[in-house]
């Protein structure tokens, strides 16, 4: 039997995500690789996929003219359909399936490539997998007007849900992969762990870690997250407590909407990497990396080596959406072992 399997992502975690239940968990199917931000396609290496392509997002590039929204719905499934051929089982991947620029997938690929069996499996998402987010009335309401597509074309059927809005617990989900050493609230009988995303292990020939940092830029002022005085105070606190640990070297990798670089210090370095920063920290030593509250924190306690110090700086001086919110973060950054300063 034919097996395809088609991963949709959208950053470089899910990226390193798909890449290894791709060469792992499901090394005999057919790989094909969907990614829907821009800028995950310069670290597409197309030789480790059967097939793969970007595909635009219907809500920010509808095509011209009448009904351009709807129409780029269906171009994309054409795309999709495409790529994949005919096939007995198809397997999707998603970090969400309520979205209308992947749930119509759910049912539209099955027919389209003559698939007998489909399943649906949920990516890791970063800080956003560590809790459940219930789908609102609002929400199933506009869940309810997607529906009403299928009357102008077969092919847009919206496959309705309840309970947690990425899709966790509807009835096609029956896979989440999740991260080690992150809490989350999923089903236990779903959940599987994935391996760290990056080999551990140090080339020989690499530069001592002892005397560098790595500094996780993140949008603080410009989210809302801080205020300008906070977010300086943190910055000089930063700056202040690396010198203090002796340290020589600074690097500073921005956040791809950080454009300010706003934890950035004059003598910091600023990192413009070809690649994904998790695939970066998994082999270039580094004795400190601290940051906020960027999820890449959480990753870079998994990637890099024990001895590696991950400090989140700030959070006093942190907002946060709720109570709970705060309170699920700390627990997933105690839990990963991420000193708070």
């Amino acid at each position: 039997m034919t097996t395809v399997c088609v991963y949709f992502v959208a950053s470089p975690l899910q990226l390193l995500a798909a890449r290894q239940i791709a060469q792992t968990i499901e090394s005999g199917a057919r790989q094909v690789l969907i990614w829907y931000q821009p800028g995950v396609g310069p670290q597409v290496r197309a030789d480790e996929w059967d097939a793969s392509s970007y595909l635009p997002w219907p809500r920010r590039d509808p095509l011209p003219g009448w009904m351009g929204r709807h129409r780029r719905l269906l171009a994309n499934i054409d795309l999709v359909a495409a790529l994949i051929g005919p096939c007995d089982t198809l397997i999707l991947h998603s970090a969400v399936f309520d979205t209308e620029a992947i749930n119509y997938f759910l049912r539209a690929l099955p027919r389209r490539c003559g698939a007998r069996a489909m399943h649906a499996r949920i990516l890791p998402d970063g800080l956003i997998s560590i809790r459940r987010y219930p789908l609102s009335p609002l929400k199933r309401l506009i869940q309810a007007a997607r529906k009403f597509r299928q009357w102008l074309s077969p092919d847009l059927n919206y496959w309705m849900f309840s309970g947690d809005r990425i899709g966790s617990d509807a009835p096609f989900c029956d896979r989440i992969y999740v991260l080690a050493g992150l809490p989350h609230e999923y089903d236990p009988a779903k959940v599987v762990v994935l391996k760290p995303l990056a080999a551990r292990s140090t080339p020989q020939d690499a530069e001592p870690a002892s005397r560098r940092a790595l500094v996780i830029g993140q949008t603080l002022v410009s989210a809302g997250l801080m205020t300008t005085p906070d977010r300086d105070a943190v910055a000089l606190q930063i700056e202040q407590w690396l010198a203090l640990c002796n340290i020589d070297q600074v690097d500073y990798k921005a956040h791809p909407k950080d454009s300010r670089l706003e934890l950035c210090r004059p003598s910091y370095r600023v990192l413009e990497l070809d690649e994904p920063l998790e695939l970066w920290l998994s082999r270039t030593p580094y004795s400190v990396v601290v940051g906020v509250r960027s999820s890449v924190l959480l990753f870079a306690r998994q990637l890099c080596a024990p001895e590696t110090q991950v400090v989140a700086f700030g959070w006093d001086r942190t907002k946060f959406k709720s109570a709970q919110e705060r309170s699920d973060m700390l627990a997933a950054f105690d839990n990963a072992g991420i000193v708070q300063r």
